[in-house]
């Protein structure tokens, strides 16, 4: 199998002179800058689900192969005009899968079922519905167009065309497809495998007893999750104290087991910010500080190789950075075609002045029809990322909104959560 070039330490680099990176400009850096960085294996369909394509697939028969019915009815040549007609009908049938031996005469009908390819000397079905049936001959009213109730061999797929793109990442309805064409088996890209890790002396697992100031990890157990609706592998590297060798160690553990790290704290320049810290030693660090709210610093590097996302340590604000940036980012990794989230415009039932500058993310939901925001943008208010089902995005500009004013709405499935 084809092997991808490793990712080159300089992707990450912003254009000299940037500061603030407005979220478009950073969006298109990643998707310009980034490209596979898995291997190639083939599948059988049945285990095709979620997969990316990494080559067109070809159809290798038409859908359907045959001109067919698309109805029970009686089939013969051509049209009939409008008024009453009686045709003599042939003691025969059409049914599917099985062949039908010799032609239909001009002027007679013979019975055909649904997805019956058609004889010869058919082109027409009229509904059974529409037809009274005597013992060797059907009557029935006109108008009826030539070819009506009828599909056309290679209507939905003419064999040798492209089925499928390069980078798709298939549903069940697309197995539907390939399997309709003739494909048994897929070529597509190894599951991209993401190391989570988190970082932080002030973090401890869930259940264990503490002190009050100690905090329980919520960002991993978020992320983790998150990356298996991604349809990526999850590889879970723990919590690392604020421990410059540690975090070293552990770094270097999952640049060995995974095709991307996911780290949460440590990104932004303080004292204890080991992940930044190490990333500019290694030579391989960018910190894009992103003109978002929230999220802001976004820690862009390479270890081992392998590309680091170095998200904020507040998990309000690594949802946002994952969803807006790392999701896509990591599909173009995966083998995907680029991602833009899906939205809606939808009333806003909320009011809100915004500052130019920044896009905003709201925590919010839709009920009858209009968007409602959580009550608190407090970005340490986790109990709002689980009332939420989505976001409201705010653009860059200045805005004042008010009641019924129309609003950006994310649903959490339109990033793929």
């Amino acid at each position: 199998m084809i092997k991808p070039p490793p990712l080159r330490n300089d992707c990450f680099a912003l254009p000299a002179g940037v500061n603030w990176t407005p979220v478009d400009d950073a969006l298109a850096l990643l998707r310009d800058r980034l490209s596979v960085v898995t291997g190639v294996e083939q599948v059988d369909l049945g285990a095709a689900l979620g997969r990316v394509l990494a080559v067109d697939v070809i159809a290798a028969r038409s859908n359907p192969p045959l001109a067919n019915s698309a109805v029970d009815g009686y089939g013969f040549a051509g049209a009939v005009p409008k008024g009453a007609h009686v045709m003599p009908l042939l003691a025969a049938r059409a049914a599917a899968g099985g062949g039908f031996d010799g032609a239909v005469p001009a002027g007679t009908a013979v019975r055909v079922l649904t997805g019956a390819a058609l004889p010869d000397g058919v082109e027409t079905v009229i509904l059974q519905e529409d037809v009274t049936v005597g013992a060797q001959e059907i009557a029935f009213h006109g108008p009826l167009k030539a070819g009506s109730n009828t599909r056309k061999a290679g209507e939905d797929v003419v064999a040798g065309d492209r089925a499928l793109a390069r980078g798709r990442v298939l549903t069940a309805v697309d197995l539907a497809l390939l399997s309709a064409v003739g494909v048994a088996q897929v070529a597509v890209f190894q599951r991209l495998r993401v190391a989570v890790l988190s970082t932080g002396d002030e973090l401890v697992e869930p259940g264990e007893v503490i002190s009050p100031d100690l905090i329980y990890d919520a960002n991993r157990p978020m992320l983790l999750a998150m990356l298996g609706q991604f349809g990526f592998v999850p590889v879970d590297m723990g919590r690392v104290p604020d421990d410059r060798a540690a975090l070293r160690s552990r770094l270097d553990q999952a640049a060995e087991q995974a095709d991307v790290i996911l780290t949460s704290g440590g990104a932004s320049a303080g004292d204890e910010d080991h992940v930044s810290a190490l990333l500019q030693e290694a030579g391989a660090m960018q910190e894009w500080r992103i003109a978002l709210k929230p999220g802001r610093p976004l820690a862009l590097g390479i270890w081992g190789g392998k590309s680091v996302f170095g998200l904020p340590g507040n998990p309000v604000a690594a949802l946002v950075c994952t969803l807006v940036f790392a999701r896509p980012a990591m599909g173009v990794l995966a083998g995907m075609a680029w991602q833009e989230p899906q939205g809606f415009d939808v009333p806003a039932a909320f009011e809100k002045r915004k500052k130019p500058g920044r896009r905003e993310y709201l925590r919010a939901r839709i009920r009858d029809g209009r968007a409602e925001v959580f009550a608190s943008e407090g970005s340490g208010r986790i109990s709002g990322l689980s009332w939420a089902e989505g976001l409201v995005e705010l653009g860059d500009e200045e805005r004042v909104i008010q009641q019924g004013d129309m609003v950006r709405y994310i649903p959490y499935a339109g990033f793929g959560v």
